[in-house]
Formats: structure tokens, sequence, C-alpha cells
């Protein structure tokens, strides 16, 4: 036991030494939609429901980093809760990075976030585009409509079809990019994989 939990620290804290610069996004918070998704991945045993917050290219990384924690975390008590957040440190920051974003740590529950960020959360959970009423300028309701219909329509994907799963992820950035007024186009084309170019779209 001592040496799993030794081991888990000392790749938490080869972990800390990847970081680049300051950044903030939904994404980086422990209970932003990253963050959420990588528990879930990690309590029921299905790295996929991850995958899609990272790159094609990076699946293989986090696939060995998910592998590695499950190893470790079957050990139980404090190996286990090391393992996790080794596992949500690394799934985060593969993300940032493939946004070519910077990384300074996963934020603490309850970190502050734009109203728009939080009534955009709420409408894709909610199915409605009402939260947002309000927040964002007359002229530009119209196409936030429209991307916000586009990922609701794609946001019952199956876990395992990771090219569903990604596709829901461009419309998902498209549309918070536009709730909070990062994204003033109006071509759904140009964010093609928008996840690894914009990420949250929170940034």
């Amino acid at each position: 036991m001592t040496t799993l939990i030794t081991l888990v620290r000392k790749l938490a804290g080869s972990l800390g030494r990847l970081i680049v610069r300051p950044a903030a996004a939904h994404c980086d918070t422990a209970d932003g939609p990253a963050v959420l998704d990588g528990r879930r991945a990690l309590d029921l045993g299905n790295v996929n429901i991850a995958l899609k917050w990272v790159r094609a290219e990076d699946e293989t990384e986090v696939r060995a980093a998910f592998e590695r924690a499950g190893r470790v975390r079957a050990a139980g008590g404090e190996a286990a809760s090391l393992a996790d957040q080794w596992f949500l440190e690394n799934l985060v920051r593969i993300h940032r990075a493939g946004e070519g974003a910077g990384y300074d740590g996963i934020k603490p529950s309850g970190t502050v976030m734009p109203p728009q960020v939080r009534a955009a959360d709420e409408a894709l959970d909610q199915g409605t585009i009402e939260p947002l009423r309000g927040l964002i300028e007359a002229p530009r309701w119209a196409e936030l409509e429209k991307r916000f219909n586009h990922a609701l329509a794609l946001k019952n994907f199956d876990a395992d079809d990771l090219v569903a799963a990604r596709g829901y992820m461009d419309a998902y950035v498209s549309f918070f990019k536009y709730a909070e007024g990062h994204d003033h186009g109006h071509d759904h084309a140009s964010h093609a994989h928008g996840h690894a170019a914009g990420g949250c779209g929170h940034h």
C-alpha cells in the first residue's frame, strides 16, 4: 500500500511540473463537465466516457493513464483517492493541451463562472434555451438558438460511439463560445473539431 501511495504521489508531482501558464476554463474546475465525466468513467470503469474531451490522437495517453489509475485505485483508501485525482489532472491537462491552452491545475468546486456559462449549462441540462434569455444581445439570439438546437439534437449519444461523442463536443463548444461572445461568426463548418481548438469554449 505504501509503495502504491508513494508512486501516485510521485506521478502527481511530475504532473505539476507540466504546468504551462495560467488559464481559466469551465472544464478545469472540480465541478465542471470534464472532471465530472472523468469521475463517471472511473466509477463505471469505462474510459470512453472521458475520451470525448480529448483529440483522437491523444486517446492512447488517456487510456494508459486510465488503466494505470485503475490498477492503483483497486487498493482502495488513500491510494484510490490519489489515483483518481491523478487521472483527472491528466485528463484535463491533455484536454487543455489539445486546445493549445495552458494548465494550472483543477480549480476547486464553486469557482465563479460567468453567468452566460452557468446559463448555457442549465440550458443544455433542461433542454430549453430560456436560462440564457436576457443575457445575450437580441441581434445574436437567432444564431445562439441555432447552435443550441444543434447541440441539443446531438446530446443523447452512445458513450462508446466516440465519433458521435466528438460530434456533440464540436456543437457544444460552438454553442458555448457564441454564448460567451467569443465567436461572432456564423459558419458552423469553421468549428469542426472545435473541442480540440476551442475546448470547453470557456477561456
